[in-house]
């Protein structure tokens, strides 16, 4: 605590509260995951007062800060609250109200574009900065309690997990001789997931109404898709939304989709399902899973039709879909990313060994990524500033890709980079950029501090 010089009164600075109050919403989720999990079948009934309680919603403030982002339809930024008259405490204290008061209603989610690998764009739904604190608070408050119930399989968008946790159970369940793979791909899965089935599987441990309410609510926000040029909040073409899906891009929209998983998750390693009469094993990422077994058969693949088809509601992508056999020469899983190749020994010997690298199709993005940031609209961007963009992207392309065998990969991209950025500075009109004499490109770029992977 610190003392007020001018009238000796002791009083907390605002990193203390903003500590004791984390402390406080640390202890409110600590209890929540602990009650979750000594008793599997309760459902929770007094949620909706702890998700618009002042401190949890300042640390979904916080939350949503950290994190930027885009703003929603009504084109409020986070730079523009905070500069806004009250700025961040009065954002805050208008959703208490209206949560309190139970006269919050959420904003349309505004609809955009980016790019798949494949050439395709996948929608994003951006919800508006007020509605994404929202929220926020209320994967804060339900997390610990779903938490308590997922699978170990399951390792996409959940606390203190990763791809490289799902790669690293793979490639051991791979090496111990589950080398016939289900490779499943799910079309459309988030705009596909059934509110009323999505709304059962909350019930099945939120029996508060309002919190029920909340989450239907952003579940039937109409998405707005903005016409070019259109000024923010202008309206534009709206979406229908129908009874079907969660938009990605939306804050509890990864909660609620593991959420709808799980129950495949469950169904599978029950007494009936294929973990125990087939001895398979299932590593899920999101949407993205695989089922390994020792072998394939109709019985397996049918069951995982059924289960995701019939009883779930969901379609399975039969073109992306495959039955791989790793065992026969050739054969390759891609998962997140990654190959699983079982390959020739490097120094001759007889055996293959597990091959886990870069996909080509990872590689082939990166490349149109990095062509992208090196264009010729560009040449104008100082090359100090360019290369230290080309950085910051290439460390963390390569924080991702650095599991198992990526040499060969980081080679490649490390020539694509200096060959593309040798080509950049050459073709400057006005003033073209040349290395000292006696110098090569190549050896000025890491002069300059260019990144090797």
């Amino acid at each position: 605590m610190d003392e007020n010089p001018t009238t000796g009164e002791l009083k907390l600075t605002e990193g203390k509260v903003e500590g004791m109050a984390l402390g406080k919403l640390f202890l409110l989720r600590h209890k929540l995951s602990q009650k979750a999990k000594a008793e599997p079948k309760l459902r929770f009934y007094a949620l909706y007062d702890r998700i618009y309680r002042r401190d949890v919603l300042w640390a979904a403030w916080e939350k949503v800060r950290a994190h930027g982002g885009a703003a929603g339809l009504d084109g409020v930024s986070i730079e523009a609250i905070e500069k806004a008259a009250g700025g961040a405490e009065g954002l805050v204290s208008r959703l208490h109200q209206e949560l309190g008061t139970k006269s919050y209603k959420p904003k349309a989610v505004r609809r955009v574009y980016i790019d798949k690998p494949d050439g395709r764009k996948r929608p994003l739904g951006i919800p508006t900065v007020a509605d994404r604190v929202v929220q926020t608070a209320c994967l804060l408050i339900l997390e610990p309690i779903f938490e308590a119930d997922f699978e170990d399989c399951s390792y996409g968008f959940r606390p203190e997990r990763n791809a490289h946790q799902a790669l690293k159970e793979i490639r051991s369940h791979l090496e111990a001789g589950y080398q016939a793979v289900y490779d499943a791909d799910l079309k459309g899965y988030f705009d596909s997931i059934p509110h009323e089935r999505l709304l059962a599987c909350l019930r099945m441990r939120v029996s508060d109404r309002s919190v029920l309410k909340l989450i239907g609510m952003w579940l039937k926000a109409p998405v707005v898709e903005q016409v070019k040029g259109q000024v923010s909040g202008g309206g534009g073409n709206i979406v229908g939304r129908s009874c079907k899906g969660t938009p990605q891009g939306g804050v509890i929209s990864p909660l609620l989709s593991n959420l709808y998983l799980h129950w495949f998750d469950k169904v599978f390693h029950r007494s009936t399902g294929p973990a125990h009469w087939g001895n398979a094993k299932l590593v899920r990422y999101a949407d993205d899973f695989v089922v390994l077994a020792r072998y394939q058969g109709e019985k397996l693949g049918g069951w995982i039709e059924s289960k995701i088809e019939g009883w779930m509601g969901l379609e399975i992508n039969r073109d992306k879909t495959r039955v791989i056999n790793l065992r026969q020469p050739g054969e390759e899983l891609n998962f997140l990313g990654y190959t699983f190749r079982y390959d020739r020994d490097l120094r001759g010997r007889g055996h293959r060994y597990l091959n886990v690298t870069i996909s080509e199709k990872a590689l082939k993005q990166e490349r149109r990524r990095l062509q992208e940031r090196i264009r010729k609209e560009r040449c104008s961007v100082p090359l100090p500033q360019l290369i230290e963009e080309l950085n910051g992207h290439l460390r963390s392309w390569a924080n991702y890709f650095s599991y198992g065998y990526p040499r060969k990969g980081f080679r490649q991209v490390n020539t694509y980079v200096r060959d593309r950025l040798t080509q950049h500075v050459r073709r400057r009109s006005q003033r073209p950029f040349r290395p000292p004499e006696g110098v090569s490109y190549y050896e000025h770029f890491n002069r300059m501090g260019l990144v090797y992977l």
